[in-house]
Protein backbone atom coordinates (compact mmCIF):
# COMPACT_ATOMS: atom_id res chain seq x y z
CA UNK A 1 0.00 0.00 0.00
CA UNK A 2 1.30 3.65 -1.05
CA UNK A 3 2.58 5.99 1.75
CA UNK A 4 3.65 9.81 1.15
CA UNK A 5 6.46 11.11 2.93
CA UNK A 6 7.37 14.88 3.72
CA UNK A 7 10.18 16.95 4.95
CA UNK A 8 9.54 20.19 5.90
CA UNK A 9 11.60 22.14 3.60
CA UNK A 10 10.57 25.97 4.47
CA UNK A 11 8.84 28.26 2.23
CA UNK A 12 6.94 27.54 -0.80
CA UNK A 13 6.87 29.30 -4.28
CA UNK A 14 5.51 29.29 -7.28
CA UNK A 15 2.21 28.53 -9.34
CA UNK A 16 -0.26 25.41 -8.51
CA UNK A 17 -2.60 24.91 -11.33
CA UNK A 18 -6.12 23.55 -9.96
CA UNK A 19 -8.36 21.12 -10.96
CA UNK A 20 -12.28 20.86 -11.71
CA UNK A 21 -13.97 19.97 -8.87
CA UNK A 22 -14.87 16.39 -8.28
CA UNK A 23 -18.07 16.77 -6.66
CA UNK A 24 -18.73 18.76 -9.48
CA UNK A 25 -17.93 15.98 -11.85
CA UNK A 26 -19.52 13.06 -9.98
CA UNK A 27 -23.18 14.87 -10.17
CA UNK A 28 -22.78 15.85 -13.65
CA UNK A 29 -21.51 12.41 -14.79
CA UNK A 30 -24.98 10.49 -13.88
CA UNK A 31 -26.81 13.91 -15.56
CA UNK A 32 -25.77 11.36 -19.19
CA UNK A 33 -28.53 9.27 -18.09
CA UNK A 34 -30.97 11.23 -19.03
CA UNK A 35 -30.47 11.55 -22.36
CA UNK A 36 -30.38 9.47 -25.08
CA UNK A 37 -27.65 11.96 -27.27
CA UNK A 38 -24.15 12.38 -25.80
CA UNK A 39 -22.67 14.35 -23.12
CA UNK A 40 -19.68 15.25 -23.10
CA UNK A 41 -17.36 17.23 -20.22
CA UNK A 42 -14.17 19.19 -19.96
CA UNK A 43 -11.90 20.07 -17.33
CA UNK A 44 -12.40 16.44 -15.74
CA UNK A 45 -10.42 16.09 -12.49
CA UNK A 46 -8.36 12.17 -12.97
CA UNK A 47 -9.02 10.69 -9.71
CA UNK A 48 -9.88 7.28 -8.63
CA UNK A 49 -13.28 8.19 -7.78
CA UNK A 50 -14.47 9.31 -11.53
CA UNK A 51 -12.95 6.22 -12.01
CA UNK A 52 -15.41 4.05 -9.75
CA UNK A 53 -18.67 6.45 -11.23
CA UNK A 54 -17.32 5.86 -15.10
CA UNK A 55 -17.71 1.56 -13.79
CA UNK A 56 -20.58 2.43 -12.59
CA UNK A 57 -22.35 4.18 -15.30
CA UNK A 58 -20.53 1.76 -17.79
CA UNK A 59 -22.45 -1.30 -15.73
CA UNK A 60 -25.60 0.01 -16.59
CA UNK A 61 -25.40 0.66 -20.47
CA UNK A 62 -23.97 4.19 -20.41
CA UNK A 63 -20.88 4.41 -23.08
CA UNK A 64 -18.22 6.19 -21.49
CA UNK A 65 -14.68 7.14 -22.85
CA UNK A 66 -11.97 9.18 -21.49
CA UNK A 67 -9.56 11.61 -23.72
CA UNK A 68 -6.80 13.77 -23.45
CA UNK A 69 -5.55 11.85 -20.50
CA UNK A 70 -8.92 11.76 -18.85
CA UNK A 71 -9.39 15.23 -18.57
CA UNK A 72 -12.08 14.82 -21.27
CA UNK A 73 -15.45 12.67 -20.43
CA UNK A 74 -17.20 11.81 -23.65
CA UNK A 75 -20.49 10.23 -22.72
CA UNK A 76 -23.53 8.51 -24.46
CA UNK A 77 -26.91 6.54 -22.76
CA UNK A 78 -28.52 5.93 -25.86
CA UNK A 79 -28.81 2.22 -24.97
CA UNK A 80 -29.18 1.73 -21.05
CA UNK A 81 -29.34 -2.18 -20.37
CA UNK A 82 -29.47 -2.35 -17.04
CA UNK A 83 -31.47 -0.42 -14.09
CA UNK A 84 -29.44 -2.11 -11.09
CA UNK A 85 -26.62 0.20 -9.25
CA UNK A 86 -24.77 -2.87 -7.85
CA UNK A 87 -23.51 -2.42 -4.01
CA UNK A 88 -20.07 -4.00 -5.50
CA UNK A 89 -19.58 -0.61 -7.10
CA UNK A 90 -21.57 1.60 -4.91
CA UNK A 91 -20.27 0.69 -2.05
CA UNK A 92 -17.10 2.67 -3.12
CA UNK A 93 -18.36 6.10 -3.13
CA UNK A 94 -21.03 7.66 -1.59
CA UNK A 95 -22.11 10.04 -4.78
CA UNK A 96 -22.90 6.77 -6.26
CA UNK A 97 -26.32 7.45 -5.44
CA UNK A 98 -26.56 10.50 -7.60
CA UNK A 99 -27.97 7.58 -10.71
CA UNK A 100 -31.17 7.11 -8.83
CA UNK A 101 -32.73 10.68 -9.93
CA UNK A 102 -31.84 10.26 -13.52
CA UNK A 103 -32.51 6.30 -14.07
CA UNK A 104 -35.95 6.90 -12.20
CA UNK A 105 -36.90 9.92 -14.28
CA UNK A 106 -35.81 8.75 -17.91
CA UNK A 107 -36.39 4.49 -17.10
CA UNK A 108 -39.17 4.95 -14.84
CA UNK A 109 -37.44 2.40 -12.18
CA UNK A 110 -34.10 2.05 -10.29
CA UNK A 111 -32.44 -0.24 -7.97
CA UNK A 112 -29.48 1.29 -6.44
CA UNK A 113 -27.72 -0.14 -3.18
CA UNK A 114 -27.38 2.28 -0.45
CA UNK A 115 -24.10 4.35 -0.90
CA UNK A 116 -20.58 3.93 0.84
CA UNK A 117 -17.47 6.38 0.94
CA UNK A 118 -15.33 8.05 3.45
CA UNK A 119 -16.56 7.08 7.37
CA UNK A 120 -17.63 10.49 8.32
CA UNK A 121 -21.13 9.56 9.60
CA UNK A 122 -24.32 8.44 8.30
CA UNK A 123 -25.46 11.10 5.84
CA UNK A 124 -28.74 8.71 5.34
CA UNK A 125 -30.73 8.87 2.11
CA UNK A 126 -34.00 10.04 3.36
CA UNK A 127 -34.22 13.32 2.32
CA UNK A 128 -32.96 11.75 -1.27
CA UNK A 129 -36.15 9.64 -0.79
CA UNK A 130 -38.37 12.07 0.87
CA UNK A 131 -37.74 14.13 -2.74
CA UNK A 132 -38.61 11.77 -5.12
CA UNK A 133 -41.43 10.22 -3.02
CA UNK A 134 -42.61 13.91 -3.43
CA UNK A 135 -42.55 13.51 -7.19
CA UNK A 136 -44.56 10.50 -7.20
CA UNK A 137 -42.04 7.49 -6.95
CA UNK A 138 -42.77 4.43 -5.30
CA UNK A 139 -39.44 3.32 -2.99
CA UNK A 140 -38.74 0.45 -0.65
CA UNK A 141 -36.06 -0.75 1.13
CA UNK A 142 -34.67 -4.54 0.68
CA UNK A 143 -31.56 -5.98 1.53
CA UNK A 144 -29.78 -3.44 1.30
CA UNK A 145 -31.25 -1.58 -1.70
CA UNK A 146 -33.44 1.08 -2.77
CA UNK A 147 -36.56 -0.30 -4.94
CA UNK A 148 -37.54 2.48 -7.18
CA UNK A 149 -40.26 2.74 -9.29
CA UNK A 150 -42.82 5.62 -11.08
CA UNK A 151 -45.62 3.93 -12.87
CA UNK A 152 -47.36 6.98 -13.55
CA UNK A 153 -44.52 8.81 -14.17
CA UNK A 154 -42.65 11.81 -12.45
CA UNK A 155 -45.18 15.04 -11.62
CA UNK A 156 -43.93 18.37 -10.54
CA UNK A 157 -43.93 19.12 -6.49
CA UNK A 158 -43.41 21.56 -3.91
CA UNK A 159 -40.25 19.50 -2.47
CA UNK A 160 -38.80 20.94 1.14
CA UNK A 161 -35.83 19.88 2.18
CA UNK A 162 -35.43 19.84 6.29
CA UNK A 163 -31.86 20.03 5.75
CA UNK A 164 -29.99 22.10 2.50
CA UNK A 165 -28.42 18.36 1.37
CA UNK A 166 -26.32 18.89 -1.20
CA UNK A 167 -26.77 15.56 -2.79
CA UNK A 168 -30.53 15.16 -2.08
CA UNK A 169 -30.99 18.82 -4.07
CA UNK A 170 -28.84 17.08 -7.17
CA UNK A 171 -30.52 13.78 -7.22
CA UNK A 172 -34.02 15.86 -7.06
CA UNK A 173 -33.08 18.25 -9.64
CA UNK A 174 -32.06 16.03 -12.23
CA UNK A 175 -35.46 13.52 -11.59
CA UNK A 176 -37.59 16.91 -11.87
CA UNK A 177 -36.04 17.81 -15.54
CA UNK A 178 -38.23 14.82 -17.29
CA UNK A 179 -40.95 15.47 -14.84
CA UNK A 180 -44.70 16.56 -15.98
CA UNK A 181 -44.95 20.16 -14.38
CA UNK A 182 -43.51 22.46 -12.59
CA UNK A 183 -41.38 21.34 -8.83
CA UNK A 184 -39.82 23.74 -6.76
CA UNK A 185 -36.92 22.78 -4.37
CA UNK A 186 -37.39 24.65 -1.17
CA UNK A 187 -34.12 24.69 1.43
CA UNK A 188 -32.16 24.00 -1.36
CA UNK A 189 -28.38 23.48 -1.26
CA UNK A 190 -26.22 26.30 -2.80
CA UNK A 191 -22.84 25.30 -3.45
CA UNK A 192 -21.31 26.11 -6.90
CA UNK A 193 -21.45 22.25 -7.68
CA UNK A 194 -25.23 22.99 -7.87
CA UNK A 195 -24.50 26.00 -9.98
CA UNK A 196 -22.15 23.97 -12.24
CA UNK A 197 -24.91 20.89 -12.79
CA UNK A 198 -28.11 23.65 -13.37
CA UNK A 199 -25.93 25.15 -16.14
CA UNK A 200 -25.10 22.16 -18.31
CA UNK A 201 -28.57 20.74 -17.49
CA UNK A 202 -29.75 24.11 -19.12
CA UNK A 203 -27.44 22.93 -21.86
CA UNK A 204 -28.75 19.89 -22.01
CA UNK A 205 -32.69 21.92 -22.72
CA UNK A 206 -33.64 21.58 -18.96
CA UNK A 207 -35.53 24.78 -17.48
CA UNK A 208 -33.99 25.59 -14.32
CA UNK A 209 -34.13 29.11 -12.45
CA UNK A 210 -32.94 29.84 -8.83
CA UNK A 211 -29.90 27.86 -8.62
CA UNK A 212 -27.16 29.21 -6.51
CA UNK A 213 -30.09 30.04 -3.93
CA UNK A 214 -32.58 28.25 -1.23
CA UNK A 215 -35.19 27.81 -3.88
CA UNK A 216 -34.76 26.55 -7.15
CA UNK A 217 -37.60 26.38 -9.70
CA UNK A 218 -37.49 23.58 -12.66
CA UNK A 219 -40.03 23.31 -14.96
CA UNK A 220 -40.02 19.58 -16.88
CA UNK A 221 -40.12 18.84 -20.16
CA UNK A 222 -40.31 15.51 -22.15
CA UNK A 223 -36.43 15.04 -23.35
CA UNK A 224 -33.66 16.35 -22.81
CA UNK A 225 -30.91 17.05 -25.86
CA UNK A 226 -26.54 16.63 -25.57
CA UNK A 227 -24.04 18.98 -24.58
CA UNK A 228 -20.82 20.04 -24.13
CA UNK A 229 -20.09 21.10 -20.17
CA UNK A 230 -16.49 22.65 -18.48
CA UNK A 231 -16.41 21.44 -14.99
CA UNK A 232 -16.22 24.24 -12.59
CA UNK A 233 -12.79 24.54 -10.46
CA UNK A 234 -12.71 22.49 -7.45
CA UNK A 235 -12.96 24.89 -4.50
CA UNK A 236 -12.24 22.19 -1.79
CA UNK A 237 -8.83 21.33 -4.35
CA UNK A 238 -8.41 25.14 -4.14
CA UNK A 239 -8.69 25.68 -0.48
CA UNK A 240 -6.61 23.30 0.05
CA UNK A 241 -3.39 24.44 -1.82
CA UNK A 242 -4.34 27.42 -0.52
CA UNK A 243 -3.16 26.39 2.58
CA UNK A 244 0.07 24.60 1.90
CA UNK A 245 1.77 28.43 2.15
CA UNK A 246 -0.09 29.61 4.79
CA UNK A 247 1.53 26.39 7.20
CA UNK A 248 5.18 26.48 5.28
CA UNK A 249 5.19 30.13 4.81
CA UNK A 250 5.44 31.60 0.97
CA UNK A 251 4.00 32.74 -1.72
CA UNK A 252 1.48 30.58 -3.77
CA UNK A 253 -0.07 31.30 -6.87
CA UNK A 254 -3.64 28.49 -7.36
CA UNK A 255 -4.32 29.19 -11.16
CA UNK A 256 -8.29 28.61 -11.81
CA UNK A 257 -9.11 29.39 -8.15
CA UNK A 258 -11.93 31.90 -7.66
CA UNK A 259 -12.34 34.10 -4.94
CA UNK A 260 -16.52 33.81 -4.65
CA UNK A 261 -15.86 30.17 -5.10
CA UNK A 262 -14.04 29.89 -1.76
CA UNK A 263 -15.27 33.73 0.39
CA UNK A 264 -15.72 32.23 3.69
CA UNK A 265 -12.35 30.04 3.94
CA UNK A 266 -10.25 33.04 2.70
CA UNK A 267 -12.12 35.63 5.57
CA UNK A 268 -10.87 33.04 7.82
CA UNK A 269 -7.12 33.25 6.28
CA UNK A 270 -7.40 36.67 6.63
CA UNK A 271 -8.10 36.52 10.21
CA UNK A 272 -5.07 34.19 10.69
CA UNK A 273 -2.89 36.57 9.43
CA UNK A 274 -2.69 34.75 5.58
CA UNK A 275 -2.70 37.35 2.73
CA UNK A 276 -5.15 36.20 -0.11
CA UNK A 277 -4.94 38.24 -3.60
CA UNK A 278 -7.32 38.41 -6.67
CA UNK A 279 -5.00 38.11 -9.85
CA UNK A 280 -5.92 37.70 -13.71
CA UNK A 281 -4.92 33.71 -13.59
CA UNK A 282 -6.08 32.72 -10.09
CA UNK A 283 -5.29 33.27 -6.14
CA UNK A 284 -2.20 34.59 -5.00
CA UNK A 285 -1.84 33.17 -1.54
CA UNK A 286 1.20 34.25 0.79
CA UNK A 287 2.42 34.29 4.19
CA UNK A 288 5.77 36.28 4.93
CA UNK A 289 4.73 37.86 8.21
CA UNK A 290 4.71 36.19 11.49
CA UNK A 291 2.84 33.52 12.99
CA UNK A 292 -0.27 32.23 12.34
CA UNK A 293 -2.98 33.91 14.73
CA UNK A 294 -6.03 31.36 16.17
CA UNK A 295 -9.50 32.08 14.78
CA UNK A 296 -12.76 29.83 15.18
CA UNK A 297 -14.23 28.13 12.65
CA UNK A 298 -17.69 26.80 12.32
CA UNK A 299 -18.57 24.26 9.21
CA UNK A 300 -21.84 25.22 7.47
CA UNK A 301 -23.63 24.86 4.56
CA UNK A 302 -22.18 27.27 1.45
CA UNK A 303 -21.44 30.06 1.72
CA UNK A 304 -20.41 28.88 5.26
CA UNK A 305 -17.00 27.63 6.02
CA UNK A 306 -16.76 24.23 3.86
CA UNK A 307 -17.07 21.11 5.90
CA UNK A 308 -14.41 19.78 3.16
CA UNK A 309 -11.72 22.13 4.57
CA UNK A 310 -12.04 21.84 8.23
CA UNK A 311 -9.80 19.02 8.74
CA UNK A 312 -6.74 21.31 6.67
CA UNK A 313 -7.43 24.16 8.53
CA UNK A 314 -7.38 22.30 11.88
CA UNK A 315 -3.31 21.33 10.59
CA UNK A 316 -2.84 25.18 10.12
CA UNK A 317 -4.34 26.28 13.77
CA UNK A 318 -2.42 23.66 14.71
CA UNK A 319 0.61 26.37 14.82
CA UNK A 320 -1.06 29.29 15.47
CA UNK A 321 -0.72 31.48 18.79
CA UNK A 322 -3.36 30.68 21.11
CA UNK A 323 -6.43 28.26 20.84
CA UNK A 324 -8.63 28.27 18.30
CA UNK A 325 -12.15 26.39 18.43
CA UNK A 326 -13.33 24.22 15.64
CA UNK A 327 -17.28 23.42 15.49
CA UNK A 328 -18.06 20.77 12.80
CA UNK A 329 -22.20 21.10 12.24
CA UNK A 330 -22.07 19.14 8.78
CA UNK A 331 -20.84 15.28 9.58
CA UNK A 332 -20.49 13.65 12.75
CA UNK A 333 -17.77 11.50 13.39
CA UNK A 334 -15.24 14.21 11.22
CA UNK A 335 -12.44 14.60 13.81
CA UNK A 336 -10.54 11.17 13.17
CA UNK A 337 -7.42 13.03 11.80
CA UNK A 338 -7.10 14.94 15.22
CA UNK A 339 -5.30 11.93 16.78
CA UNK A 340 -3.17 11.57 14.35
CA UNK A 341 -2.22 15.40 14.18
CA UNK A 342 -1.42 14.82 18.21
CA UNK A 343 0.63 12.23 17.11
CA UNK A 344 2.78 15.01 15.62
CA UNK A 345 3.09 17.45 18.46
CA UNK A 346 -0.39 19.30 18.06
CA UNK A 347 -2.26 19.96 21.11
CA UNK A 348 -6.01 19.22 20.23
CA UNK A 349 -9.01 18.29 22.87
CA UNK A 350 -12.12 17.06 21.07
CA UNK A 351 -15.65 16.93 22.30
CA UNK A 352 -18.15 15.81 20.47
CA UNK A 353 -18.58 18.22 17.50
CA UNK A 354 -16.22 20.58 18.25
CA UNK A 355 -12.49 20.58 18.79
CA UNK A 356 -9.93 23.31 20.93
CA UNK A 357 -7.03 23.35 19.14
CA UNK A 358 -4.22 25.41 21.26
CA UNK A 359 -1.05 26.10 18.88
CA UNK A 360 2.71 24.57 19.38
CA UNK A 361 5.73 26.66 18.08
CA UNK A 362 7.11 23.46 16.00
CA UNK A 363 5.19 19.64 14.68
CA UNK A 364 6.98 17.20 14.67
CA UNK A 365 7.20 14.34 11.91
CA UNK A 366 5.82 11.43 12.18
CA UNK A 367 4.07 8.32 10.89
CA UNK A 368 0.35 8.98 10.81
CA UNK A 369 -2.72 6.92 9.25
CA UNK A 370 -5.11 8.56 6.92
CA UNK A 371 -8.91 8.18 7.96
CA UNK A 372 -10.40 9.69 5.21
CA UNK A 373 -10.03 11.74 1.97
CA UNK A 374 -9.43 14.90 3.89
CA UNK A 375 -7.67 13.74 6.67
CA UNK A 376 -5.10 12.47 4.21
CA UNK A 377 -4.48 15.95 2.85
CA UNK A 378 -4.61 17.35 6.22
CA UNK A 379 -1.78 15.65 7.59
CA UNK A 380 0.62 15.87 3.93
CA UNK A 381 0.28 20.09 4.94
CA UNK A 382 0.97 19.42 8.48
CA UNK A 383 3.92 17.59 7.58
CA UNK A 384 5.24 20.59 5.56
CA UNK A 385 5.31 22.31 9.04
CA UNK A 386 7.07 19.84 10.83
CA UNK A 387 10.45 19.50 11.94
CA UNK A 388 11.97 16.15 9.93
CA UNK A 389 9.89 13.56 8.05
CA UNK A 390 6.27 12.52 7.81
CA UNK A 391 4.69 9.86 6.34
CA UNK A 392 1.45 9.22 5.74
CA UNK A 393 -0.39 5.38 5.03
CA UNK A 394 -3.38 4.52 3.60
CA UNK A 395 -3.05 7.57 1.03
CA UNK A 396 -5.55 5.42 -1.18
CA UNK A 397 -8.04 7.93 0.28
CA UNK A 398 -6.07 10.45 -1.36
CA UNK A 399 -5.94 9.58 -4.83
CA UNK A 400 -9.83 9.81 -4.42
CA UNK A 401 -9.79 13.60 -4.51
CA UNK A 402 -6.55 15.11 -5.57
CA UNK A 403 -4.65 14.03 -8.92
CA UNK A 404 -1.05 14.29 -8.79
CA UNK A 405 -0.40 15.70 -5.28
CA UNK A 406 2.94 15.23 -4.85
CA UNK A 407 4.17 17.01 -8.65
CA UNK A 408 2.23 19.93 -7.77
CA UNK A 409 3.51 20.43 -4.20
CA UNK A 410 7.42 19.32 -5.39
CA UNK A 411 6.74 22.26 -7.77
CA UNK A 412 6.53 25.34 -5.77
CA UNK A 413 9.69 23.51 -3.46
CA UNK A 414 8.25 20.86 -0.94
CA UNK A 415 10.18 17.76 -0.17
CA UNK A 416 7.65 15.14 -0.53
CA UNK A 417 7.31 11.98 -2.76
CA UNK A 418 5.19 8.51 -2.76
CA UNK A 419 6.84 5.64 -1.29
CA UNK A 420 5.21 2.35 -3.46
CA UNK A 421 3.71 -0.21 -1.38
Amino acid sequence: MDSILVTGNGPLSGRIPIAGAKNACLTLMPATLLSEEPLTLTNAPRLSDIRTMTALLQSLGAEVTSLQGGQVLAMSSHDLNNHVADYDIVRKMRASNLVLGPMLARLGHAVVSLPGGCAIGARPMDLHIHGLEALGAEIELRDGYLHAKAPRGLKGAVVEFSFASVGATENVMMAATLAKGTTVLKNAAREPEIVDLATCLRKMGARIEGDGTSEITIEGIDRLHGATHPVVTDRIELGTYMLAPAIAGGEVECLGGRLDLVASFAEKLDQAGVTVTETETGLKVARTGGPIRAVDVTTEPFPGFPTDLQAQMMALLATAEGTSVLEERIFENRFMHAPELTRMGARIEVQGGTARVTGVEQLKGAPVMATDLRASVSLILAGLAAEGETVVSRVYHLDRGYEHVETKLQAVGAKIERIRG
